[in-house]
């Protein structure tokens, strides 16, 4: 499973190697100051919006990669059942990172500080 790592300047995603496969690309790195909000969701895998290009898309159990939609650019990387954080970002590659997380209201808080 994905892990973000903070740091007070930068907000690194680190990939699995089966994740770097399935989406198609290697870990992101954002910097803390672009980061405009983090809100908790109950579902990763029901809270993916847009279609997938590319990536694995396994309807309610994972995703893993890019999804594109109204909203823009969201980098994924949930389990069905499992919560996530959705970060919003301004001014980067991505318009968003929703990420799955055991402990997704602490990871949310982290990511505000």
């Amino acid at each position: 499973m994905a892990t973000i790592d903070l740091t007070p300047d930068r907000v690194d995603v680190r990939l699995t190697t089966a994740e770097k496969i399935w989406a198609l690309r290697g870990d992101l790195s954002f910097p803390r100051a672009a980061v405009s909000g983090a809100v908790v969701v109950p579902d990763g895998a029901r809270a993916t919006r847009g279609i997938r290009a590319p990536g694995l898309g396994i309807p309610r159990t994972r995703n893993v990669g890019t999804w594109r939609g109204r909203a823009g650019k969201e980098f994924v990387s949930v389990r069905g059942g499992q919560p996530a954080v959705r970060i919003t970002l301004t001014g980067q590659a991505y318009d968003s990172l929703l990420i799955g997380a055991d402990d997704a209201d602490a990871l949310a808080a982290a990511v505000l500080r």
